[in-house]
């Protein structure tokens, strides 16, 4: 039965699906869902701080049900992509009605397009990477698989990661920072990789060029067959999963920094480099992901297997609540800054 908890995540194309058939506040239930109900649940719950014992583990880790959860997303993503664009946005509804429905597509962009794409883009297989493409594709993000992979996991918990949010920097900058210098970084690390291989940057396995004419193609086939609106309604679809993307990013890693040696290298990623949560709605929901810590430390270790570790620094509240929080900078500063200090007094 321990799968099967994964199976949370279908709260959130349920409450799409009723977003989608009907009209009004409705429309909105999946953000009423997500960023309301439950982080107000996870106050009732206690976190899960448990872990799999070396016997467990060994089990759990050659199980394939888990994979076979995450293959589930992918026909469940595709599905409400096509629902979204062929029938909700021709039909003529009210505005508001129609920027409910965009945003719940937007939730699943980023909830299972982006998160789900990240957790395959970490196996070490090609149909799974390939798997992981197609979902990020669904939000024109597909150039965070060479820079999170090379990128982001090098360099995470330094001043060169675009994805680590410096101390009381305000989320609504970072979402414009961390995305862009991400997509520059991804291009330079696929060129210093051709160029290693005596290739030019303009090839085929040149990864970024693969992305980039792959979103190129798949924006303006639905602009040509589909027409303005929804072209514009998958763009502002894409961009809510890309800022959860990077609203979860600004979240993991806020003001945390390694150190530096006396040569001037960085200290090796530590589970105190990234920011955790125990709290099990959103921790399922997510596919574990907010066990963060331990993902750094192990970036090819499968989701079900992350652990929690004491030394690992505690968020207040899971993930949805910490999101919800961020969106008022002097509210987060105020919060996370103190805890800050008190993982530099330790």
């Amino acid at each position: 039965m321990r799968p099967l908890k994964y199976l949370a995540f279908l709260i959130l194309p349920l409450t799409v699906s009723i977003s989608f058939v009907q009209n009004g506040w409705l429309t909105y239930l999946p953000i009423f869902t997500f960023f309301i109900l439950v982080p107000l649940l996870e106050l009732l719950f206690q976190p899960d701080n448990s872990n799999f014992s070396k016997e467990e583990e060994e089990i759990e880790k050659n199980k394939k049900i888990y994979t076979i959860i995450l293959y589930l997303t992918i026909p469940i993503q595709f599905f409400y992509f096509g629902w979204f664009l062929l029938y909700i946005v021709p039909q003529e509804i009210p505005f508001t009605d129609l920027l409910g429905k965009t945003f719940s597509m937007g939730l699943m962009c980023g909830v299972i397009g982006i998160n789900v794409g990240h957790e395959l883009g970490h196996r070490n297989n090609r149909r799974d990477e390939f798997l992981g493409e197609l979902l990020l594709l669904t939000s024109l993000n597909t150039h965070f698989l060479p820079y999170h992979n090379a990128g982001h996991h090098f360099n995470v918990a330094t001043p060169k990661d675009a994805a680590t949010a410096r101390k009381n920097e305000i989320l609504y900058i970072f979402w414009i920072r961390s995305h862009f210098q991400s997509y520059f970084q991804a291009w330079a690390i696929e060129n210093k990789r051709l160029q290693a291989s005596g290739r030019s940057w303009f090839h085929y396995q040149n990864r970024m060029v693969m992305y980039s004419l792959s979103s190129i193609l798949l924006t303006f086939s639905i602009f040509f067959f589909l027409g303005l609106k929804a072209f514009v309604a998958f763009l502002s679809a894409a961009i809510v999963g890309i800022l959860l993307l990077e609203t979860v990013n600004y979240i993991e890693h806020y003001g945390l920094l390694r150190t530096k040696n006396e040569r001037g290298r960085y200290e090796r990623v530590k589970r105190t480099h990234s920011w955790n949560s125990n709290h099990i709605i959103g921790k399922y929901m997510l596919f574990n992901l907010s066990r963060h810590s331990d993902h750094h430390y192990n970036g090819s270790k499968h989701y079900q297997l992350l652990k929690s570790l004491s030394e690992s620094p505690q968020m207040p509240t899971g993930y949805p609540g910490m999101m919800l929080v961020a969106l008022f900078p002097p509210v987060w500063f105020k919060l996370m800054n103190k805890k800050l200090r008190v993982l530099q007094e330790q």
